[in-house]
């Protein structure tokens, strides 16, 4: 039944079956998770190379510290909050759910778009809780290499300093970070529950929230199997593009 990924019948939601909530859902959590992740990484990694080569711009060194303070702040904390202050203070965006509920689900692009408008203060939730954690991550990779002996070569070279930075800093101390987000990446089918709780999202949190709630044991297996599944695949991906990402492969 798994290898035919024959999930059973949902129990709250019969005769449903577990396969066909997942795809309901899963397309709205990897949509949100998978974007905010990679935009959180992209930013963090920049961030954390940058402020450890100590030559950032003036602005960075200000906006660093606010967001290694919002990396210990929960996602559904930082979630409540963004709501009170763009939902609810200033209604800028939506309080609550995927799309709007006069809209039907359709390809176009005023569905997109407003599908877009709900998930701006969720994914916003998450990128500013992340990218403290990536940016901290790089920047110790970053001080670590700085005393390498290729580093000292490079230097000695009088290669220039963008060179250094992107060819021999950045390239090595990004490995661990790939791991990182491989591993990220790889738990998102999961989605982050008390995040889409909060703001009423129609992903796969909810359905694991709905199934706890309900005592649904196919569902929650069913969510159980697919994130070893996905997880196994990631780091499957991520061993066969490694040599490739790593310089002394080249």
């Amino acid at each position: 039944d798994m290898l035919r990924f024959d999930l059973g019948v949902s129990i709250t939601d019969y005769p449903a079956t577990v396969l066909s909530i997942l795809k309901r859902a899963i397309p709205w959590t990897v949509g949100l998770l998978f974007m905010a992740t990679l935009i959180s990484f992209t930013i963090g990694t920049v961030i954390g190379a940058l402020m450890a080569w100590g030559k950032a711009p003036f602005f960075l060194r200000v906006v660093f510290p606010a967001f290694f303070t919002f990396s210990a702040v929960p996602f559904y904390l930082m979630g409540i909050v963004l709501l009170f202050l763009f939902a609810f203070k200033i209604p800028i965006c939506p309080l609550f759910g995927g799309y709007s509920a006069v809209r039907v689900p359709e390809l176009s692009l005023d569905f997109a778009l407003d599908v877009l408008h709900h998930s701006v203060l969720p994914a916003l939730a998450i990128v500013l809780a992340q990218i403290g954690f990536w940016a901290m991550g790089m920047r110790s990779m970053m001080v670590t290499i700085q005393g390498e002996d290729y580093m000292l070569q490079a230097q000695a070279k009088g290669l220039k300093d963008q060179r250094i930075f992107y060819r021999y800093a950045m390239r090595n101390a990004i490995l661990p970070q790939f791991t990182g987000l491989a591993l990220s990446l790889g738990t998102i089918i999961a989605g982050a529950i008390l995040v889409e709780v909060v703001f009423g999202y129609p992903g796969v949190g909810s359905v694991v929230l709905d199934a706890v709630r309900g005592y649904d044991w196919f569902v929650i297996q069913g969510v159980v199997f697919l994130v070893v599944v996905t997880v196994a695949f990631t780091m499957l991906g991520l061993d066969v593009l490694e040599p490739l990402l790593d310089p002394r492969s080249s």
